[in-house]
């Protein structure tokens, strides 16, 4: 193949591009570099995907920053109905905006934030809340963690109970005469 290049190319041909080394990136400083790049872009991401959403709507705001604050502190008790892991301050949902909007126009109206709350809560169910009240309705949703944990457990320790007891009985002396036959005469 190098017959077929001319005489100043042949003693160049197989050979890498000029600032090309076969040990990958080069300086061993690059190489060092690189992978902290990496890292600390991967970390910037993450830290800036943890920072909390504020999905209020400068429209939805209320002029009293007193009656404001309670809006907030009441939609950070609601769940959004979209989302499910979500409050309705830092959902983005559209149901979530007409549930803030009806918090604002009740508390501006006058109610309590328990008033608010109550109404919300008659309107969607315990569901709606983000700390569900310990009630028997509510038993199985605040046990149930535990309850699964349990039987869990009591599934693998029956597993192993199991196993256990389910040792082969040993081997008769007839039985130990004709397996040491039976090995003899394979390997002889």
């Amino acid at each position: 193949m190098t017959r077929d290049l001319p005489a100043d190319r042949r003693r160049t041909a197989g050979m890498p591009a000029p600032g090309f080394r076969r040990g990958g990136l080069g300086r061993r400083s690059e190489m060092l570099f690189h992978p902290l790049a990496l890292c600390a872009f991967v970390g910037l991401a993450l830290l800036l995907s943890m920072a909390p959403a504020h999905a209020v709507r400068p429209d939805e705001m209320l002029a009293n920053p007193a009656l404001e604050a309670r809006a907030e502190q009441v939609g950070h008790e609601l769940r959004c109905l979209v989302c499910r892991d979500q409050s309705v301050e830092d959902s983005e949902a559209d149901l979530a905006h007409d549930m803030r909007v009806l918090v604002r126009r009740r508390i501006a109206a006058g109610d309590s934030n328990a008033e608010v709350i109550a109404y919300l809560r008659s309107r969607y169910g315990d569901f709606v809340l983000l700390n569900p009240p310990f009630e028997i309705a509510t038993a199985l949703l605040w046990g149930g963690p535990v309850l699964i944990l349990l039987l869990g457990g009591l599934a693998i320790a029956h597993f192993y109970r199991a196993r256990r007891n389910d040792s082969a009985a040993p081997l008769s002396d007839a039985e130990q005469h004709r397996l040491a036959a039976l090995l003899n005469r394979e390997h002889p």
